[in-house]
């Protein structure tokens, strides 16, 4: 009995062995990371998708857009119901935005495969420095909608001397493990070992990532947008949430961190930690919440106030936000999510 239950043990690590995440390759050249009038050239050799909105005359400030899980740089074009858009309304404040397709999403090469964290902190690292070069005196802000903003802070608290001015985080994703239910960790770890491939289609969870209707049926036809990913992505992306979440204290530069009170995809919980945790004593976070703000709160019904509150954030980090978000921010997060307001 004691042999059989052995063997039954042995079989099934070696099953969960035969099976692992798979990642995108890397690029096989090493070069200078560049950009050409389509693309960022990466210090591996692959060219990724770049869109850039300029304003007229020298920026005031210099913007790398990261977007966010499944998505690509199409994210801060024009918004489907009408508004500017992201890039298009910044430029047309005075400041210039780059955003790329980031290596395992939209235009970019191994689509669907997940490129590991630090692949994603390297490409954003390499590009702010070919627009150092490119601006020279010009500040930097690294912008980043949910996934991209988890890849600005873990890319920004591995270096002691920072890359980037400031920070503007929006739901940035810092839903890490220990933040989850037991059994989400349990069936994300056999399933990225059993079946890494699986494409569940999240269909039936009921989750809404903005009150953008257009946006979302927008985003369900276009070819370039992820609908089904694999288990091994998802496992990856969490991996990227721990560390996210753990990188607060040593983000010290300005930072505006955004969040809409009907965010269905990153909890309050895990937010509300991230925000506790950021260095008091230098007083350079600027926390917005948004009572009728989703998870995709930069192209929300309301995306035009959060935006003012971006470029003037960008503007003048210590000043109050135009919209009023950032009062009471962290009293309103610790409220129960289903009290009424």
């Amino acid at each position: 009995m004691r042999t059989s239950r052995a063997l039954f043990f042995v079989l099934v690590f070696a099953a969960l062995s035969a099976c692992a995440p798979v990642f995108a390759p890397r690029g096989l050249t090493l070069v200078d990371p560049a950009i050409t009038d389509s693309a960022f050239i990466t210090a591996d050799g692959l060219s990724l998708p770049l869109r850039r909105w300029l304003p007229q005359g020298q920026p005031k400030a210099v913007v790398v857009a990261l977007h966010g899980f499944n998505d690509y740089a199409k994210a801060f074009d024009k918004i489907p119901d009408g508004n500017a858009g992201t890039g298009p309304y910044l430029a047309g404040q005075g400041f210039a935005v780059f955003a790329y397709d980031q290596r395992g999403f939209g235009g970019a090469p191994f689509a669907g495969l997940w490129p590991g964290q630090d692949a994603l902190a390297r490409d954003v690292r390499d590009l702010s420095a070919v627009l150092r070069r490119t601006y020279p005196g010009v500040p930097i802000y690294g912008l980043g909608e949910s996934m991209g903003g988890a890849v600005l802070m873990t890319a920004v608290a591995e270096l002691q001397t920072p890359f980037l001015d400031g920070l503007i985080l929006a739901a940035p994703a810092v839903w890490a493990r220990s933040t989850m239910p037991f059994y989400y960790r349990v069936a994300l770890w056999f399933g990225a070992r059993l079946a890494p491939g699986l494409k569940p289609t999240g269909r039936g969870f009921g989750v809404q990532a903005s009150d953008n209707i257009e946006l979302l049926r927008h985003n369900s036809r276009d070819p370039l947008f992820i609908k089904n990913t694999r288990i091994d992505s998802i496992y990856g992306i969490t991996n990227l949430m721990d560390e996210a979440l753990i990188s607060p204290p040593k983000l010290t530069l300005p930072t505006l961190y955004l969040y809409g009170q009907n965010d269905q995809l990153i909890p309050k919980r895990p937010t509300l930690q991230a925000l506790q945790s950021f260095p008091s004593e230098t007083g350079t976070l600027h926390a917005a919440y948004y009572p009728k703000g989703w998870h995709i709160v930069l192209r929300d019904k309301q995306a035009d106030i959060v935006l003012k509150d971006v470029a003037a954030f960008i503007t003048n980090p210590t000043a109050p936000l135009p919209s009023g978000a950032d009062q009471r921010v962290m009293e309103r997060l610790a409220a129960p999510i289903n009290a009424k307001r």
